[in-house]
């Protein structure tokens, strides 16, 4: 179920407060560090992990520019070769919103099926 929903969503849950697209990759980040800062590696191990899905590097840290971009998420220190990244409050909420959607897509889903 997460591989079917991540390739096939584009939309964030309120693209007039966001005014852009946001992509898979990037909710996959978000939900990576959702659980606390990670650098690129343990990103698409913990995003292989949590979906099955494994991100190339270049799709990773194309979503990890935007995310950046969009100040969603910010750079820690580097860590010997490695640079980690943690949410930001506004990347926080992001994630949160398109969870919400999620939760309410999970609950319809569900009901239809229940009901044939």
């Amino acid at each position: 179920m997460c591989y079917y929903y991540v390739m096939r969503s584009s939309y964030h849950v309120d693209p007039a407060s966001v005014g852009e697209r946001f992509s898979d990759p990037q909710f996959l980040v978000l939900a990576s560090l959702a659980g606390g800062p990670k650098h690129g590696h343990a990103m698409l191990s913990d995003i292989e992990e949590m979906c099955g899905t494994r991100l190339g590097p270049g799709t990773l840290y194309g979503a990890i520019s935007r995310l950046e971009q969009q100040g969603w998420i910010e750079p820690l220190p580097v860590d010997e070769r490695r640079k980690p990244y943690r949410l930001t409050k506004a990347g926080q909420q992001a994630f949160s919103a398109k969870l919400k959607t999620l939760r309410r897509i999970v609950t319809v889903g569900v009901g239809r099926l229940a009901s044939t």
